[in-house]
């Protein structure tokens, strides 16, 4: 449905997940009935979580704990982690900076330069531990340092920027070219953001395992403020599910996880991400809120530090209750921050369906949440 906008230019109609609900079935089962397990390429995980590469988010600890817990942590190769051999003096630093000179103090620290071994040795300390090894590298920062990271051994690499094309054109350096890339790697490739049909049927045939839905959705992120994009994150997970959807025809069933990534602050925004056809999500508010979160009770991502236009701010989450609490519960709080995945699995019992590719098919209608 499209709206004038004035006499020269119509806007479609789109929806954010708190204008939109699901709706019961005549059917309910026993939420311990419920799977909410997932799969990627030959790897399987219990939960449908990835925790975001966001240095307030995954450390070298916590994605061990985060496999260990079911799902996966996803390092950012690209932060403190791999600059510093100790990080922890400048992440407590980051937790008690004014807020007037966050962004610049952190434009200095995340200034000093990648160090390749810092890289092997970090995935080193995840894969030692026996869990899935995710690393996260920008677009611009892949062609430099994936020979370093595949021969680390990872098992996902994710290629993550705040929009990722098939197709970048640029007059001062030879782009990135995803498709030769991907087919040339040995190991699966999740890319994103995308947040639309189009973008996302281009990452797909790239022979990406997975394309990451987001733009500019995050807590922390002011990309619509600064740079005036903004993707809904209800319709944009739905139109890459339909670019799925007809990728699978035009690939002879070649299936692409949908991951989407931004706008998720609840239990109740993972469920709705679910049931617009998202596989799996991945998660940065939710789990910097984690009191084992490297964040301390603060969360930031890589768009805080850019060096010419930040896009994002530190911003206070707080600090609500171990890891293993906001996945699994139990919990006293009753507004969606914690045991995410038992919301989930209640929330699939009480509308009927078994397993998260059925409850792709639930009900969903435009219900718009008014605070006032």
């Amino acid at each position: 449905m499209e709206i004038e906008i004035g006499r020269s230019k119509r806007a479609r109609r789109v929806y954010a997940f708190d204008d939109i609900a699901i709706v019961p079935s005549r059917r309910t089962r026993d939420p311990e009935d419920v799977s909410v397990g997932w799969t990627i390429d030959a790897y399987q995980f219990s939960i449908p979580f990835l925790a975001a590469p966001m240095d307030s988010v995954v450390s070298p600890t916590t994605a061990i704990m985060m496999g260990q817990l079911g799902g996966v942590g996803v390092l950012d190769l690209e932060g403190l982690w791999t600059r510093y051999d100790d990080p922890e003096p400048l992440l407590a630093e980051i937790r008690e900076l004014p807020a007037g000179l966050a962004t610049a103090r952190m434009q200095e620290m995340y200034a000093e330069p990648i160090k390749p071994s810092l890289v092997t040795e970090r995935l080193a300390q995840i894969r030692a531990a026996g869990v899935t090894v995710a690393g996260a590298l920008s677009p611009q920062r892949t062609q430099e340092l994936y020979e370093t990271v595949v021969a680390a051994g990872v098992d996902l690499f994710v290629i993550r920027g705040t929009t990722v094309s098939a197709e970048h054109v640029s007059q001062n350096q030879e782009p990135l070219n995803l498709k030769k890339f991907i087919y040339e790697l040995d190991v699966p490739v999740i890319v994103g953001g995308a947040a639309t049909y189009t973008a996302a049927l281009h990452l797909m045939r790239t022979g990406a395992a997975g394309v990451l839905v987001g733009f500019g959705g995050g807590a922390a992120s002011t990309t619509r403020a600064s740079l005036g994009i903004h993707a809904p994150m209800a319709t944009a997970v739905a139109d890459v599910a339909g670019a799925r959807r007809d990728y699978m025809d035009e690939s002879g069933g070649r299936y692409v996880h949908v991951i989407a990534d931004g706008g998720l602050n609840t239990s109740g925004d993972i469920v709705k991400a679910i049931a617009c056809g998202a596989d799996a999500v991945m998660l940065g508010t939710a789990l910097a809120r984690a009191t084992d979160a490297p964040g301390g009770g603060f969360h930031w991502g890589p768009e805080v530090h850019h060096s010419k236009l930040p896009r994002g701010k530190r911003v206070e989450v707080g600090a609500l209750a171990p890891l293993e609490t906001i996945l699994y519960g139990p919990t006293p709080i009753a507004d969606g921050t914690a045991n995410l995945v038992g919301a989930l699995r209640r929330s699939m019992a009480t509308t009927g369906y078994s397993d998260l590719k059925e409850f792709q098919r639930v009900e969903v209608v435009v219900a718009p949440y008014r605070t006032n």
